[in-house]
């Protein structure tokens, strides 16, 4: 019995500790040195979009903090004071909405996908990043306009809907901003990375 409840409380630490937000989310080597499934996971979705990982890995972090089931703030009615639902369906590290994450689901064929979840996370991103390019024309590497698109969606971008909003457009700058400080810095401690990735492929 007491062996058991070990065993579950151990389970509950180690659970914790997959979904928990990297240490230092500044530095894109010392997440994936910390966080060894999310390199695995980011290479395979570089693998299958050919999108760059430090642009989602960017947006990402401007998204949820590398929350797993970050959300929206509330919304509140009567004067500010009652709180009434969430200003958005948006969940999860990637913030994506019920609606496209349905459409992601659907068209990947990735029905078990969750938000919640990493590996299912950056994944979409790089299906949505994917079809920004081919929707919109915008470069997978472009991380200020393919925020941008994530943010007002494609057809709000063809719109640019973002002029009429200075935050956004700020906001943007920023994770243009982040995602060539990640870029520099994975170019460094990239072959680091895969020599861990590569052992860990083969020898478990």
């Amino acid at each position: 019995m007491r062996k058991s409840l070990f065993a579950l409380v151990f389970a509950g630490l180690v659970a914790g500790c997959t979904t928990s937000p990297p240490n230092n989310p500044d530095n894109i080597c010392k997440i994936f040195t910390e966080k060894k499934s999310w390199y695995r996971a980011a290479k395979d979705m570089n693998k299958e979009w050919g999108v760059p990982i430090h642009v989602p890995m960017a947006m990402m972090y401007q998204e949820s903090s590398f929350r797993a089931k970050a959300k929206p703030p509330r919304d509140y009615v009567f004067f500010g004071l009652i709180p009434w639902g969430r200003v958005s369906s948006a969940y999860g590290y990637s913030q994506a909405k019920t609606l496209t994450w349905s459409d992601y689901k659907k068209e990947t064929k990735n029905r078990g996908a969750d938000r919640d979840n990493f590996r299912d996370a950056i994944d979409f991103m790089g299906w949505f990043i994917t079809k920004t390019n081919k929707i919109n024309g915008i470069s997978k590497w472009d991380a200020r306009s393919q925020y941008l698109n994530y943010h007002e969606g494609w057809g709000g971008y063809k719109r640019k809907t973002y002029n009429k909003k200075a935050w956004l457009v700020s906001v943007a700058k920023k994770v243009d901003s982040r995602s060539k400080t990640y870029a520099r810095q994975l170019k460094g401690c990239e072959k680091s990375l895969n020599r861990g990735w590569f052992k860990k492929l083969f020898f478990g």
